[in-house]
């Protein structure tokens, strides 16, 4: 497993030159366009978008519900597309964690206290994270995963172990890109970008699944409350739920629980001495919504 490094970052100029027009772009205007475009009606154009888009990230849409990619009505739609429902198993079960989302391992381990890891020679803040550090402090010494979604993923994100919403956080930030190398030059990258919070009640305790936005990731949506994004904001919105009645949440194991409209990262905790991720679940690994990612401990 990943453990937190203090050894410097090597990092070549070719990647300081890569990395620096992030920091010219405007973010919100570029992710207003995105917001925009990605939802435009006008058959030609939508049409190119999913043409280019499915051809240059080799797309599989044999596994879609949808496989002729003329039938969606925007490229959003196409985007945040439904798979056949064999193409994603789900491994139930009362002590099975299973993956939230398609990707690729970024990082993965246990907090040192209320550290975790982000890159070599990069960690932030699960305070920070979270935005509070009450809301953190469960957390701290605990597994956590960070998940990458490259733009070919599927883009719906499901709840890897059954569990009650306890509340919600949407928390204002920047837009930076969440990709490798972004993750690699810049600091506290996942506790500056916008990101919503989610806490659920489950059989391993207190579970957290945090939604990272990005530049062009134009909206942030859960089953609950639809889209949490846009507008953007500036103040830190918070949302807690009963359980019972009226406005409780419960959610099956490996029922969808929110997507983004464009792809993102998502960062999955646990408690300390909860959870035991598989052996073979280490950065880099790609992993597949449904599959087993963790097993319970107690």
């Amino acid at each position: 497993m990943s453990k937190l490094q203090d050894s410097p970052i090597s990092a070549t100029l070719s990647d300081h030159l890569r990395n620096f027009p992030q920091h010219l772009w405007p973010q919100r205007g570029l992710t207003r366009l995105t917001h925009w475009a990605t939802r435009r009606r006008t058959p030609w154009f939508k049409n190119l978008l999913i043409r280019q888009f499915a051809r240059h990230f080799r797309v599989n849409l044999t596994e879609a519900l949808e496989t002729d990619p003329r039938a969606y009505p925007d490229f959003n739609a196409f985007f945040t597309r439904a798979l056949q429902s064999s193409a994603r198993p789900i491994a139930y079960g009362d002590r099975i964690v299973c993956c939230p989302v398609d990707g690729a391992i970024s990082q993965i381990g246990m907090a040192h206290e209320d550290t975790l890891l982000q890159a070599k020679g990069r960690s932030f803040s699960l305070a920070e994270l979270l935005g509070d550090a009450e809301r953190a402090r469960p957390f701290q010494n605990g597994a956590f995963v960070t998940l990458y979604l490259s733009p070919r993923d599927y883009h719906r994100i499901h709840i890897p172990l059954a569990g009650q919403l306890r509340e919600m956080t949407h928390i204002p930030g920047k837009l930076f890109s969440v990709s490798p190398l972004t993750t690699r030059m810049i600091p506290n990258l996942f506790a500056r970008n916008e990101r919503v919070v989610t806490l659920f009640d489950t059989a391993a305790g207190l579970m957290a699944l945090v939604l990272v936005g990005a530049i062009n990731v134009a909206s942030i949506e859960t089953v609950w409350a639809g889209a949490i994004t846009p507008p953007l904001g500036t103040t830190i919105r918070h949302w807690s739920y009963p359980l019972q009645g009226d406005g409780a949440v419960q959610l099956d194991q490996g029922a969808e629980m929110g997507r983004f409209n464009m792809g993102s990262t998502v960062i999955l905790l646990f408690s300390p001495q909860k959870v035991r991720w598989e052996f073979e679940m280490q950065p880099g690994a790609i992993v597949r919504m449904g599959e087993p990612l963790a097993k319970l401990t107690g």
